[in-house]
């Protein structure tokens, strides 16, 4: 765990800010300098998140077979390729592809690959490596958007992406491959948490659990759609609001220390507490945070900023730490598998619905909408703790 944490915290950073929080510096300046739609550009990360939906559950059941080092090792290589093709796209088709690839990547190399890893590597233990890591990724927007201005500033929307592209080939790949142990391989026929092995009895319990599975599902697609849109539209509703671009940044770049501060708290208390009630705080504070942005715009922007930072910051955690309690450690790679598809689904529409919504409504409409997706979070949330303490009096009979 000394060796995997932090070597999956490096990757994590890297390969979140090379490609989901990427758009927010560079989609303007690269509309603006080919001249291609600044919808289409923006297309390019919802069409990837979608690959990366896609391709998830084939992941989850590789990583559950043959553990993470070599779906994390791809993600890097892809990662590279996929910057390498932004970096040289001649017309718009080309950077669509480039961002197919780079969803490929997304698809083996983000929280839900890595949490499978930690759970393929540690089992029942996996928790605390999973608030590490958390800990240290949520540190991708705070360096990557300031580093992303940085490289933009000094070598252009291209250099960026190719600079990006060495960083993942040249840095993440070794990492992966030397700092991760390779992990003997499961049977084939494996099945998610050996519900096939375990006959009637695993069946039925496997039923009971339908709607807190749904839930859990519902919340956690809700929450990344949230994340996804504000990731991409952040800079742009605080300007809205009436901030300058570099206030905007500054503002902006306060959710990532929020976001680690309340990891930090996990850390240190989180044993303690079961996962479905830091879902339903994380829920409350995103809530909170999006209210007071929507009710009292620039005014209350800095304090809003820090509720929604800390719920978004809880939330990484139990997007892991929630099914590995609910469901136990078997199976656990193939159901985060299952469960990211609809999250990156869900992703991959949020940054296009949101600039249509900014287009149309501006900013009030579109943290009006977040708002309400907050409020279905929080509801599905108390309804997988109703549902399991429904189960838990009808097992005790």
């Amino acid at each position: 765990m000394r060796i995997a944490v932090p070597v999956l915290g490096v990757g994590q950073v890297l390969v979140w800010g090379s490609s989901y929080y990427l758009p927010a510096v560079l989609a303007k300046p690269t509309a603006d300098a080919t001249g291609w739609p600044l919808s289409w550009v923006i297309a390019g990360l919802s069409l990837g998140l979608l690959v990366s939906g896609i391709v998830s559950p084939k992941v989850g059941v590789v990583i559950e077979r043959r553990g993470g080092r070599p779906v994390l090792t791809a993600s890097a290589f892809l990662m590279g390729v996929g910057l390498f093709g932004l970096a040289v796209a001649p017309n718009l088709p080309i950077y669509i592809l480039a961002w197919l690839v780079l969803g490929a990547a997304m698809g083996c190399g983000l929280y839900d690959p890595a949490f499978a890893t930690l759970g393929r590597l540690y089992g029942g233990e996996a928790r605390a490596a999973i608030t590490s890591l958390t800990l240290i990724g949520g540190f991708a927007s705070t360096v990557c958007w300031p580093l992303s201005a940085f490289l933009l500033d000094r070598f252009g929307w291209r250099g960026t992406c190719i600079i990006y592209a060495a960083l993942n080939l040249l840095l993440v790949l070794p990492l992966y491959r030397l700092g991760l142990r390779a992990e003997s391989p499961k049977p084939a026929a494996i099945a998610r948490r050996g519900a096939a092995s375990r006959g009637h009895s695993a069946t039925a319990r496997e039923q009971a659990y339908v709607p807190v599975y749904v839930m859990v599902a519902l919340s956690m697609t809700f929450a990344s759609i949230i994340a996804s849109l504000m990731s991409v539209h952040l800079l742009t509703l605080l300007q809205q609001s009436g901030m300058a671009l570099a206030t905007a940044v500054a503002m902006g770049a306060i959710v990532g220390p929020c976001q680690v501060g309340a990891r930090l708290i996990d850390l240190m208390a989180g044993r303690r507490v079961h996962p479905i009630w830091e879902t339903i705080l994380s829920s409350a504070l995103v809530v909170l945070g999006l209210g007071l942005l929507l009710f009292l715009r620039r005014e209350a922007a800095l304090p809003g900023l820090i509720l929604y930072g800390s719920g978004i910051g809880l939330r990484s955690i139990v997007r892991g730490t929630l099914p590995l309690a609910l469901f136990g450690p078997e199976g656990y790679a193939s159901l985060m598998g299952r469960l990211a598809l609809p999250m990156l689904i869900g992703q991959a529409a949020a940054p296009s619905a949101g600039a249509v919504l900014l287009a149309r409504f501006g900013a009030a409409g579109v943290l009006t909408a977040l708002l309400v997706l907050a409020m279905a979070s929080l509801v599905s949330s108390v309804m997988i703790l109703l549902f399991l303490g429904r189960l838990g009096c009808e097992h005790s009979q």
